[in-house]
């Protein structure tokens, strides 16, 4: 199934490394170096003449998985693991082909970690680049193959490799040139240099790395340009952790030609961004370039070279180089996430408003089943703007967001909820103000929004100039006013849809495309349905989700049951580890005849569940936040269980799970606290 010719460009590098791999590594000549086949699933299959190990429909069928699982292994130093690998399918399956998948396995996590996935076939082996941060913590890599449909279906490893380093790194001396890829043009592209390659038509360098006529490195050389502006690209493996410091490389210029050399980031929405342009030819030795990298989510680095001509010379790279500290004579006004959001729990942060008018006040609502508590937890604190207060109309109140540096682009994200506006559009609005405060620019309004929940919002921007966010509350007219509130305010870099792009976070649940990874011993019309909006039944349920306010949630229609009947929620199985668990979750429960949400755990191989948490009765109108920390040293799972009340208003639903590793920490579940208002700051009766 495999091409044999494919092979043979890749074992003499194999060959050449595999009686020194690093831990973590394995070139699979004679053995899996440690990697082993859980018994639970199909067996990785070692190739009879060694070079790779393999699993096709020979041994399994489609949905079937083979598992590899490493030992344990530590990074305490950024390293880059890299995965040589071959998907392999029919024509006539493409529609459903197998998948590879890679995932950390920390040793105090009851999940693994999803770090990649693959599924396009390919007749050739491919490489996958993954940086890995660096941690104390021990873990395990495991790799998991999916077969798909067909009688040709099959997935293959060549090698694996982990090395101290970045993946953005290179100098070009081995093979698989780091992942590194030409993007190919029928004229103009980037070839390896140095070593045995000899060019009739330029006088190439030696290498940087050696300095001699052994070493390699990469070059574009413009003897067969045809048309004018022809580019060549060299495009690095994407990045997939964040990372920010300087990037380092070395260039060469042929003196007094046309040709123009850039270096463009470019991330997972195909957005281009120049960081860095030679403004000279340079000597006849390699140059040192040092630019600035910040790559806050997956981005590639692009050196492309455009040429205007057949005499444009050529250009040669060599020894590309990362370091997390910033470049020489670097004063960037550094940007911290931390100190650009808020939660309002404590106070109002690095935020802060006009001195003129009562403006936003911090206030917070214990829960009761008439006014929404917070967007945090259903009883913490957030921002109100009250118009109601004004004597004229046009009444204004600015929050001011901290400094943010000019020329990155960044992802606003906020909640607000919206109470008693005829009209609601523009009563809340969101600028970008200039340091000076005096060139102001609207880049977002509310429209229409369902009244008294909590809305999100998020917004891309980039301005060049250093600037701020400003919120405005906003009374067009003295008998059109109302109340507007604020939480959860949140500025990362990187826009807001590259989010979409990555691997789910491990261990949490949205409900937002499925249900994850949770399952039901029954399905009926009794049983926890997955919903947007509003519940069917009037005074019971939420009126949206709590992740977004117009996503998805899971509930019970108590309408559908009788009372005392039972709808339980089962996680995945769980791993058993040492120490404390933390799981939180989103609950609500508001009706005059709201039954029983409680929380077990059950343990492998016992018939007995254990209580963890519990709440009977109608509970807020707000979405409510639990946290409940257990340990379990054995596979386990957690199940939700909700029993509808004595009448139909008993509608119960859940949002946002989330299982993390440690202690909850000093977060408290106070959802026992007694009803009430209270509020701090500006002292304000509603």
């Amino acid at each position: 199934m495999l091409l044999r010719g494919v092979l043979l460009a890749l074992q003499a590098l194999q060959l050449a490394g595999a009686l020194d791999l690093p831990a973590g590594s394995c070139a699979f000549e004679e053995s899996t170096c440690g990697f082993d086949s859980v018994l639970a699933s199909l067996p990785w299959i070692l190739n009879e003449e060694g070079h790779y190990i393999y699993v096709d429909t020979s041994f399994g069928k489609q949905g079937e998985k083979a598992v590899l699982l490493s030992p344990d292994l530590q990074a305490e130093e950024w390293s880059c693991l890299r995965l040589v690998y071959q998907i392999t399918t029919s024509s006539e399956s493409l529609s459903d082909p197998s998948q590879l998948n890679l995932y950390m396995r920390f040793e105090d996590e009851s999940f693994d970690r999803l770090l990649w996935s693959a599924k396009e076939p390919s007749d050739s082996w491919l490489i996958a680049s993954l940086d890995l941060q660096n941690s104390s913590k021990k873990f395990k890599i495991l790799i998991e193959g999916v077969l798909g449909q067909g009688n040709t279906a099959s997935i293959a490893l060549f090698e694996i490799k982990m090395t101290t380093g970045y993946c953005i790194e290179c100098d070009f001396e081995e093979n698989h040139l780091c992942g590194f890829v030409n993007r190919w043009n029928p004229n103009v592209n980037w070839f390896v240099g140095g070593g045995s390659i000899r060019n009739v038509h330029s006088i190439l360098p030696q290498d940087h790395t050696f300095k001699s006529e052994l070493g390699h490195y990469m070059y574009v050389d413009s003897v067969y340009v045809k048309h004018f502006q022809e580019v060549a690209q060299l495009i690095s493996p994407l990045t997939t952790a964040p990372m920010a410091g300087c990037l380092s490389f070395y260039y060469q210029i042929q003196q007094g030609n046309d040709n123009v050399f850039s270096l463009y980031t470019r991330d997972v929405a195909g957005l281009y961004e120049e960081i860095w342009k030679a403004d000279r030819p340079g000597n006849a030795a390699w140059n040192l370039a040092e630019v600035e990298f910040n790559a806050p989510y997956p981005m590639e680095v692009i050196f492309e070279v455009a040429f205007n001509g057949p005499k444009g010379g050529y250009v040669a790279l060599d020894d590309i180089s990362f370091s997390p500290v910033h470049c020489q004579n670097q004063t960037e006004l550094l940007f911290s996430a931390v100190e650009a959001s808020c939660n309002f729990e404590q106070d109002l942060c690095n935020f802060y408003q006009d001195e003129e008018g009562p403006g936003w006040t911090r206030v917070k609502v214990k829960p009761n089943m008439y006014r929404a508590g917070d967007h945090t937890t259903g009883l913490g604190y957030y921002l109100l703007a009250n118009t109601k207060f004004t004597s004229q109309p046009g009444y204004i109140g600015r929050l001011y967001g901290p400094s943010l540096p000019g020329n990155l682009q960044y992802c606003l994200r906020f909640h607000y909820a919206i109470y008693g506006f005829l009209k609601m559009s523009d009563t809340l609005a969101v600028y970008i103000f200039e340091e000076n405060h005096v060139v102001q620019e609207k880049i977002w309004s509310v429209l229409e929004s369902p009244r008294g929940v909590w809305m999100q919002a998020e917004i891309t921007f980039k301005k060049p100039m250093p600037t701020k966010v400003v919120f405005m509350s906003l009374c067009k007219s003295f008998w059109d006013c109302g109340l507007v509130a604020l939480d959860d305010i949140t500025i990362q870099l990187g826009s807001c849809s590259s989010s979409e792009k990555l691997p789910p976070p491990p261990g949490e649940c949205t409900f937002e495309q499925d249900e994850c990874t949770f399952t039901q011993e029954k399905r009926n019309r009794s049983s926890w349905h997955r919903r947007r909006g509003e519940t069917p039944t009037s005074y019971t349920g939420p009126k949206g989700d709590h992740t977004t306010g117009v996503g998805y949630y899971m509930y019970i229609e108590a309408s559908h049951m009788v009372y005392g009947q039972k709808a339980r929620l089962l996680s995945r199985p769980l791993r058993g580890v040492s120490g404390k668990h933390c799981l939180t979750f989103f609950y609500h429960m508001y009706g005059g005849g709201t039954g029983l949400l409680s929380v077990y755990l059950k343990k492998e191989e016992d018939s007995e569940e254990s209580l963890l948490w519990r709440r009977r009765g109608e509970q807020s109108i707000s979405w409510l936040r639990a946290l409940i920390e257990y340990s379990c040293e054995r596979q386990h799972q957690i199940i939700f269980e909700a029993i509808r009340g004595v009448s139909i208003r008993s509608d119960i639903a859940i949002d946002d799970v989330k299982f993390q590793a440690g202690p909850c920490g000093e977060m408290e579940d106070t959802t026992q606290q007694s009803s009430g208002y209270s509020e701090d700051l500006n002292e304000i009766e509603y």
